[in-house]
């Protein structure tokens, strides 16, 4: 095992080390915060095209967020977002993600959310709250679920299925 020079305070330590010992200072060494960065040259209103950012930065040690036009990492935000955290102004896909139409574990969309947990005015999942909802148990004005079927929201989930296969072209 060598030895490194912490920049802060001057002491020498281990390369392995996560922070120094001493004072603190995190060390750039250190495997775990060892991240990626992209950024396309266009931007729209100051913000990249398309930002892609997972893991640490390699100076800080903080995580990286992506925030553009599309933004792809463990954090994000942007119009579209593809994250594990993160907010889909227009649309997100995710783990837990927020936004106008949503689909996640996690899934709080304003107008559309689709996961696990759903909320929207329409939403869709194994619990979801919204104004429409198709769920396992499910809360609002017009519900579809296990344990109670209001033919408003079993007519507007049939014509959404419908209109979702006429979209895709499937028979």
């Amino acid at each position: 095992m060598s030895l490194v020079v912490c920049p802060e305070c001057k002491n020498n330590i281990s390369e392995k080390a996560f922070s120094c010992p001493s004072c603190g200072h995190p060390m750039r060494t250190n495997p775990l915060w060892r991240g990626y960065q992209y950024k396309t040259k266009t931007t729209i209103g100051g913000w990249p095209l398309v930002h892609i950012a997972v893991g640490r930065d390699k100076n800080t040690g903080k995580l990286l967020v992506a925030k553009g036009i599309i933004a792809i990492g463990q954090f994000g935000i942007g119009l579209v977002t593809i994250a594990q955290f993160g907010i889909g102004i227009v649309f997100g896909l995710g783990q837990f993600m927020a936004g106008l139409a949503v689909v996640a574990q996690f899934a709080l969309g304003f107008y559309f959310g689709l996961g696990q947990f759903a909320t929207g005015l329409v939403a869709i999942g194994q619990f979801a709250f919204g104004e429409y909802v198709l769920a396992f148990k499910g809360y609002g004005k017009h519900v579809w679920s296990q344990e109670v079927a209001d033919p408003e929201a079993v007519e507007y989930f049939k014509n959404l299925w419908e209109s979702a296969k006429t979209l895709i072209n499937v028979s």
